[in-house]
């Protein structure tokens, strides 16, 4: 099944982007889109091969949301990825971030649907939908810190 393709530019430095990215998630990532929805949740991606990604609600519950793959700033990203879903139903997203003119170009390629079997094309769709919803948040918190 074939991967989602996602490029898109935003406005400010790879560096800033990828520190957007990952260690300032909770500043832009919905609420929505997470498991708990708790609007005082933190997004963490711990900054290393094998970390951990995960949303802590303010009691203290986390919830996994994914695994670290490859940790390369501020070039690439790439990770399992499994929120709302068990572990081994984990896709891969794989993100870098590529100077372009006044900001930053970022790729986007999010594959492993057909790890899900039979249900992989619907959680495509799902994700497809998903980015769209998520990344116009990300885009205006670079544009707010553009460097």
């Amino acid at each position: 099944m074939k991967p989602l393709d996602i490029t898109f530019t935003v406005a400010c430095s790879p560096v800033h982007a990828f520190e957007i990215w990952t260690a300032q998630t909770s500043l832009w990532w919905p609420t929505g889109h997470s498991v708990s929805a708790d609007p005082g949740l933190t997004v963490t991606f711990e900054p290393r091969r094998g970390g951990r990604i995960f949303e802590r609600t303010p009691t203290g519950v986390e919830h996994e949301w994914g695994e670290i793959v490859d940790w390369e700033p501020p070039r690439r990203l790439r990770y399992l990825w499994h929120l709302r879903r068990d572990r081994s139903d984990a896709t891969d997203v794989d993100i870098t971030f590529d100077p372009h003119d006044d900001g930053t170009l970022v790729t986007i390629v999010h594959s492993g649907w057909e790890r899900l079997g039979a249900a992989g094309p619907e959680w495509r769709d799902r994700n497809r939908q998903g980015w769209a919803g998520l990344l116009p948040h990300f885009e205006r918190a670079c544009a707010d810190v553009a460097v």
